[in-house]
Formats: C-alpha cells, sequence, structure tokens
C-alpha cells in the first residue's frame, strides 16, 4: 500500500477569504516503511501572508517572492500523490486548501483531491484512541516518545516527517511481521523478518558455587526454617 504523509503551511485559515498554499510537504510510504522519496516545495502565493500565519510557520512575503506559482508545481505534485491514501493530520483544512488550489486552473487540472486520493484523518484517528486528550502533533509526539525538539516552528516537510513517525507508532509501527513463505517474499532479504536466535553458538558458561558459598546458603536456610518460616527450597530438594 501507497501512502503520502502530507502538509501543508497557508497564508491564513480560510481558503474562502482568498488565502492560499505557501508550503507543501510529501513524504513517502509503501507497505509501512518510509522509503526516503518526498516532495517539498515553497509557492508564491501572489499575496500577503497574515502576521499570525507568519508567527507559526516563519515564512515570509519576501522569502516567497522568487518562488514558483502554484500552477507551476501542481503537475508534480499531482503525478505525486495520485493513487496513493494521504496521510494528513486535520485532513479538511489541508484537503480545502488543496481543492480552493486545484479549481482555480480548471482547464488545466479539473480535479479534486479525494478523487484522485483516498484521505486518512489522523487528528480523527487519534481522537478514537486517545478521546478526552490532547491529540495535536506535539501531545502525540510526547505521548508515542517521538523527538520533536528541532521544530520551533511549523513546517510543511518537518511536520510531515514527524507525522508518519506518529502515524506509524499509533497504528502499531513501522512495519509488519514478515512470516517466512507469506505472500512470496525473501525473508532473508527483509530487515522486517524474524531473526531466530542461534542455539548453538557461544553456548552459557556455568559457575557452580564454592564450598564457602554453600556454607553460607544452609546457614542462611537454617535462620528461615528456625524462625517459624517455610523453607521452599529444602522441601522442594527433599528435606
Amino acid at each position: 500500500m501507497r501512502q503520502i504523509v502530507l502538509d501543508t503551511e497557508t497564508t491564513g485559515i480560510d481558503p474562502k477569504e482568498g488565502h492560499r498554499i505557501i508550503e507543501i510537504g510529501c513524504v513517502e510510504v509503501v507497505n509501512r516503511k518510509l522509503t526516503g522519496n518526498h516532495f517539498h516545495v515553497y509557492i508564491n502565493p501572489q499575496r500577503e501572508i497574515e502576521q499570525e500565519a507568519i508567527e507559526v510557520h516563519g515564512i515570509t512575503n519576501e522569502y516567497l517572492a522568487d518562488k514558483p506559482l502554484f500552477k507551476d508545481v501542481a503537475s508534480d505534485f499531482i503525478a505525486f500523490i495520485k493513487g496513493a491514501q494521504l496521510v494528513i493530520h486535520n485532513a479538511p483544512f489541508d484537503v480545502g486548501f488543496m481543492d480552493h488550489e486545484f479549481a482555480k486552473e480548471p482547464s488545466t487540472y479539473s480535479v479534486k483531491t479525494r478523487e484522485i486520493c483516498s484521505v486518512l484523518d489522523t487528528l480523527a484517528l487519534a481522537k478514537r484512541t486517545h478521546p478526552g486528550q490532547k491529540n495535536n502533533l506535539d501531545a502525540l509526539c510526547k505521548r508515542y516518545g517521538i523527538d520533536n525538539s528541532h521544530r520551533e516552528l511549523h513546517g510543511a516537510l518537518l511536520d510531515a516527517e514527524i507525522l508518519a513517525d506518529v502515524y506509524l507508532m499509533m497504528t502499531g509501527g513501522q512495519t509488519k511481521l514478515n512470516l517466512a513463505g507469506q505472500g512470496g517474499q525473501d525473508s532473508e532479504n527483509d530487515g522486517s523478518a524474524i531473526r531466530r536466535v542461534n542455539r548453538s553458538a557461544n553456548k552459557l558458561k556455568v559457575i557452580r558455587a564454592t564450598a564457602d558459598e554453600l556454607e553460607q546458603h544452609e546457614a542462611r536456610l537454617d535462620i528461615v526454617q528456625n524462625s517459624g518460616g517455610q523453607c521452599l527450597w529444602r522441601e522442594v530438594q527433599g528435606e
């Protein structure tokens, strides 16, 4: 199964008010393994970024001035996500912005996100898994022991990478067990295969108690027995 863990940064919070995507970050997961493939781009939104948004992600109007427009990267973006399951935290937000961008060039790419991808919302999943608790990305990192100390500001690619770790932990780890012969895969070459212990190698050395240690042991058993306690060791030894 091919999944794309995705995050976006925007000029504001509502596309209906003309806000637009300024950064897209995606990482690829195939059969629950991070492949190392990713899609990352900054975009000139052709409008001002709200100050509140800049305080969240740190991306300025000046930084985006020479970046490509969404229409210039749309084809590559669609090709990267098409046919995959998108894994997004608070998916309605990102999908809403993506559909808003897609609608701006209907003659070039007449698509909607859910027409080319299925969508899994990890925020909804986290709320079902941890009802009544904080389920933002920072809270989930803390809950699953994922280091996000380098996340001083939001960033689409960084947040997608962190979300991939969170999602895999929340749903049972990065890889499933690959039993020998299952699915026709070579388990010897698969890092997720079960590793068997070679019991014939390096047998453990047996160190026996010395006469002095045995004498001390018997003295301790006498103390236990004489104090009215039950000496199970001697009962097992037949005394």
